[in-house]
């Protein structure tokens, strides 16, 4: 036996160390539970890997990221097991790990119901006290094809080894340079239970998946094309240790409460009309009356700021995306053509960037006029599978606040750190106020324009960024193909992240477009773009400040900020009196005058999370004043009315939550 020399890497630290031919990483890292997996040269190995000389090793923990998409890949396997011992029939597709999870797709003659997930869970947990062992093999192409003659759909990706994408998960199955299968060992017989096509890797045995519940089912089509047959697909979880399957599942419930779909529908405040079509949502009187007032505020805020507002049309020839190449690079997001004018192409918009530039470019223009700041809100269309399109936060036509803000080459840098503190005090005045700065950059092969200018606009965005001293995370290759972003992540109020305002850098659309403006010197010059959304979509910013606030809008942005309550009828007119006044004052009360009783009403009003109840009584109305109820059900009582009405107006003028 020859000794081996390796390394082993935790943090910043280094540990040589000398081995004998044959060491697994297992037994380097031998009595610690918490370790499932090794990163061996930048890629993931079984513990059962036998080390080299020279390499370097790293512990994969199984609470990191690769740990858990290891534990979550490795669940879904079993799960998968447990499927076909209770469903021979079942033909296996893909089963690659999600966030918090896992998903795997099944060719069943019948959908699963509910009460076959709970068998399959059963049986799942029967597979996991076994302590089956995963054992990688490395296969032919012929020995995989005649080892998975029963799966029509591994024998389809076989023929995609090493091409495999990683949209469609088929890039667990066969993304390596090699094929290797999985097998599931009896731990004491070593007998095959089950296999399956895999690239690996995984946990040391099924006994080291600590917690995990299967969630729900879904049809799904393979591979997520419409042109594929439709195949079960089973959601599940996994987690390191039970109180945090617990947390995540306490979690679960908590958005589900807030699900704005749900509460979209229970405040009467939108829907999504099968009539008109998937992902295009109408708004409500209620839901009117939230997006005016937040689009009324933004408007003035950026009125404040300098901005001066545009509208241009839905529909454009396809030349002008000929023209800002979106018809080379985004053609798969954008809704087919129209043909009209004896066989002209007109497409709706998915953008209003080239719309914008056309209006600068409509007449000549000085350096004196710059920076100019166009404005719009601006309906766009983008064809979003059905697969993906999500309530208002993924819809396929949605209103952008979309900014465009022309300037020169030395006004770039104030300009764009301007516009990102505008940016993120506008996010702070609706509510939002936990936020990362995620920095996208150029994908290496979709991109338009030099190297030079990406790196330029690239370093000077994360400049920009590193001013604000909040947490800045690189994007590698997720740019737009005309140029780098900075975009905000913001965090609700149970945690969840969510990207609203972006802000990208752009040299090329100016340059396709041929943008001029006359310099101090009187030569020509192209400006420097810089494209801004500050919600992202107005839908899709209605959808997180709804789920962000369960529905109970601060009063500012409430349909109904105050709900007048009688104890009687006679006290009705009195009430009455009280909301006009208010109405005066720009204030959104009513009055509830119905037959129901006084504690009927206030449920009622609960249920519509209306911020006041204004509670008259006799006494109230013979001292001139009112009671207030608030959210909490805690009240304040003999309020004279000219108090009453200015506290109203104080909590809608300095927007807080009650």
């Amino acid at each position: 036996m020859s000794d081996v020399r390796v390394i082993i890497q935790r943090d910043s630290e280094r540990d040589e160390r000398v081995v004998t031919t044959g060491t697994t990483a297992a037994e380097l890292f031998a009595g610690e539970r918490s370790i499932i997996a090794a990163r061996v040269a930048g890629e993931l190995k079984d513990l059962a890997y036998e080390v080299r000389d020279g390499e370097t090793v790293e512990a994969v923990e199984i609470s990191s990221p690769d740990g858990l998409a290891i534990l979550r890949h490795s669940t879904a396997h079993v799960m998968a097991q447990a499927v076909q011992e209770l469903f021979p029939e079942a033909k296996l597709g893909i089963g690659p790990p999600v966030k918090d999870g896992f998903y795997y797709d099944f060719d069943v003659e019948k959908p699963f119901h509910p009460d076959d997930l709970k068998a399959i869970e059963k049986k799942m947990q029967e597979i996991q006290k076994r302590g089956q062992r995963f054992s990688r093999r490395v296969v032919t192409d012929e020995a995989a094809r005649e080892e998975l003659a029963d799966e029509p759909y591994k024998l389809e990706l076989i023929g995609l080894k090493g091409s495999a994408s990683h949209d469609d998960g088929a890039d667990v199955e066969v993304g390596a340079g090699e094929l290797t299968i999985y097998d599931n060992l009896d731990a004491k017989t070593g007998e095959l239970c089950w296999k399956d096509l895999c690239r690996g890797p995984h946990l040391p045995t099924t006994r080291n998946i600590p917690a995990f519940k299967l969630m729900r089912n879904a049809a799904a089509y393979w591979r997520g094309s419409e042109k594929n047959p439709m195949l079960q697909r089973i959601y599940g979880t996994a987690w390191p240790t039970k109180d945090e399957l617990k947390a995540h599942l306490e979690f679960l419930a908590e958005a589900e409460k807030r699900d704005h779909r749900k509460l979209g529908s229970e405040l009467d405040l939108f829907s999504i009309p099968e009539q008109i079509g998937s992902g295009l949502a109408v708004f409500h009187p209620k839901g009117g009356i939230i997006r005016r007032v937040m689009e009324d505020y933004s408007r003035r805020r950026h009125e404040e700021e300098g901005y001066e507002f545009v509208y241009t049309p839905h529909a454009t020839k396809g030349k002008l995306f000929e023209t800002s190449g979106h018809l080379d690079w985004y053609a798969d997001g954008m809704y087919p053509p129209m043909q009209l004018d004896e066989g002209v192409d007109y497409y709706l918009k998915p953008m209003n960037c080239p719309m914008h530039n056309l209006i600068f470019d409509a007449r000549g223009r000085s350096y004196r006029e710059l920076p100019l700041r166009l404005f719009e809100f601006g309906t766009v269309y983008r064809y979003e599978k059905s697969g993906v399109v999500h309530g208002l936060t993924r819809a396929r036509g949605f209103t952008q606040d979309d900014a465009h803000i022309y300037c020169t080459r030395e006004q770039m840098s104030e300009e764009l750190d301007k516009t990102l503190t505008f940016v993120l005090n506008l996010l702070r005045d609706y509510g939002l106020t936990d936020f990362y700065l995620e920095l996208s950059t150029k994908d290496p092969e979709k991109f338009v324009g030099s190297d030079e200018a990406w790196e330029e606009a690239t370093e000077t965005l994360r400049q920009v960024a590193e001013k604000q001293n909040l947490e800045l995370v690189a994007d590698p290759g997720g740019a737009a193909f005309y140029g780098p972003k900075i975009s905000v992540q913001a965090k609700d109020a149970i945690g969840r992240t969510w990207q609203m305002s972006t802000i990208q850098l752009d040299f090329n659309l100016p340059e396709r477009f041929q943008l001029e403006y006359t310099g101090a010197d009187g030569a020509k010059t192209r400006p420097v773009m810089i494209h801004r959304a500050l919600f992202g979509s107005i839908e899709r910013f209605f959808a997180v400040l709804l789920e962000h606030y369960a529905g109970a809008f601060p009063a500012w942005l409430a349909p109904v900020q105050a709900v007048g309550i009688p104890v009687g009828d006679a006290h009705v007119q009195y009430l009455e009196e009280f909301a006009g006044e208010a109405r005066r004052k720009g204030l959104r009360v009513e009055v509830d005058s119905s037959s129901d009783r006084m504690q009927k009403k206030i449920r009622t009003q609960q249920k519509q999370k209306v911020p006041f109840m204004i509670i008259v009584g006799d006494e109230d109305m013979h001292a001139g004043t009112v009671s207030f109820r608030y959210r909490d059900g805690s009240q304040e009582n003999g309020i004279p009315r000219d108090q009453a009405l200015a506290k109203l107006v104080d909590v809608v003028e300095r927007r807080v939550q009650v």
